[in-house]
Parts: structure tokens; C-alpha cells; sequence
């Protein structure tokens, strides 16, 4: 194992970041989180797409999900999928 840390954020700017995160209360927080969330989602979708330019959303969609979730997954959805038919509801 190196001795080098995981981040490159110095010490004490780390500290200033977590006692920021406490004082911003529950609320702050969850929306902080969900926004990074969404950020990383769609960080993903725009390179599965730059990896493979001639395809569809629906399958760009479908590699995001087997990649994240696994192929058992993403099996299961493009059978219910499949089974449903293009646009029948859900």
C-alpha cells in the first residue's frame, strides 16, 4: 500500500468542507447529494454515448443500467420491454 492519501484536497481545507457539510443541516445536504448524483448519472450517459456513437437512447440507457445494476437487471428490464411493446404504457 502507498502512504500517498486518496485526496489532493490539503488537510485543512478537508476540515473547513466537513464542518460546512454539518452546519448546512439535513435539507442542504440531501440536495447536495442528490445533485452530485445526478451529476455522476449523467457524467456515465455522456460517455457510454462517446463510446458508442451509432447508438440509440434506449440503448445507451440499457448499458447505463447493466453497469450499474448488472446484467441480470438489465436483462430482466429489455425482456419487460420487449414484452410491452413500443409505446404501450408502462
Amino acid at each position: 500500500m502507498s502512504d500517498r492519501p486518496l485526496s489532493d484536497t490539503p488537510p485543512h481545507i478537508a476540515a473547513m468542507q466537513v464542518s460546512l457539510l454539518r452546519k448546512a443541516g439535513f435539507t442542504r445536504r440531501a440536495e447536495r447529494m442528490f445533485s452530485l448524483s445526478r451529476s455522476v448519472a449523467l457524467l456515465a450517459l455522456s460517455a457510454i454515448r462517446r463510446a458508442n456513437p451509432g447508438w440509440s437512447e434506449f440503448e445507451v440507457n440499457l448499458r447505463f443500467v447493466e453497469l450499474h445494476y448488472g446484467k441480470d437487471l438489465a436483462k430482466g428490464l429489455r425482456e419487460f420491454l420487449d414484452r410491452r411493446g413500443p409505446g404501450r404504457p408502462p
